[in-house]
């Protein structure tokens, strides 16, 4: 198997530096627009951030062409987190910062959830869809002979869809190795707690049913999504990287509250917010 490697200090240090600051791009963006949902994008920034900086093959990173053919892709199922998406994309140098505080403003090409621009695949937000989407990008690489992978973030309360369990099948049936699933398990969803609405437990056993590899993971500590992401690549078959994160992840008063799944934080709450991500940067 392939020596899994770890992030050095430095490497931690400004990683983590990134994601505070990227989750203040996710409240700024937001509270501009007055419309958003900030919970869901606070918990997945980690797990995006790591993906593009160091796993993934893409344009930026190899080539000045968008469309370049080797590049791995990214498809973000829970597309309603599209200010997180956005905001590593700018970090990533794909358009400038200044343009996310036109994020869901009219005429802006960053709208509520992703659409068609560099670093985006395919326009996301219909929940359960995205592993679907996943699965025919992976067939066509294979028959193609490319060796690019499919990476798809799913919301946990997504699990519940019907479709994402078909997809999880044919992924196993085709012997997908080039999709890895990544589930932001941070248990809350509109209208509360999974548990509650539908429960999803034992949710590593179901994906294992389903014919997946399953890694479970702490999806806020970096050294553990670098490890993930790269034992995932090992393996023969498709993996789900089950990320146990906390929603509103860095501002106290929206950490596991579902409250805020998809409000914008009022004046007082947005300057209180990013007072406290500014003490992490």
């Amino acid at each position: 198997m392939t020596d899994i490697k770890k992030l050095n200090e430095s490497d931690l240090k400004d990683l983590s530096a990134q994601a505070s600051r990227l989750r203040i791009n996710c409240v700024k963006m937001i509270h501009n627009a007055a419309s958003g949902h900030i919970g869901g994008a606070l918990s997945a920034i980690d797990l995006i951030l790591v993906l593009y900086k160091k796993i993934i093959n893409h344009y930026c990173q190899w080539d000045c062409d968008p469309e370049w053919g080797k590049r791995d892709r990214f498809v973000l199922s829970k597309g309603h987190a599209s200010s997180a998406l956005y905001s590593v994309l700018a970090e990533c140098g794909y358009f400038e910062e200044e343009e996310l505080m036109t994020f869901r403003k009219l005429g802006s090409r960053l709208q509520g959830h992703p659409c068609c621009l560099p670093g985006v695949e395919i326009p996301s937000g219909s929940l359960g869809q995205g592993l679907s989407v996943a699965n025919g990008i992976a067939l066509s690489l294979k028959l193609d002979k490319n060796p690019a992978k499919v990476f798809v973030m799913l919301g946990d309360g997504e699990n519940q869809e019907g479709q994402v369990w078909e997809a999880a099948m044919s992924s196993a049936h085709y012997k997908l190795d080039n999709v890895i699933a990544i589930i932001d398990r941070n248990r809350l969803q509109i209208d509360g707690n999974t548990e509650d609405v539908m429960a999803l437990e034992p949710l590593a056993d179901k994906w294992r049913a389903f014919g997946w590899e399953v890694l479970e993971i702490d999806g806020h500590d970096l050294q553990q999504i670098y490890g993930a992401y790269q034992q995932a690549a090992t393996k023969n078959r498709p993996v789900a990287i089950i990320a146990n994160t906390v929603k509103g992840k860095g501002v106290s008063f929206m950490e596991n509250n579902a409250k805020w799944h998809g409000i914008p934080p009022k004046d007082e709450e947005f300057i209180k917010a990013v007072e406290e991500l500014k003490e992490k940067c």
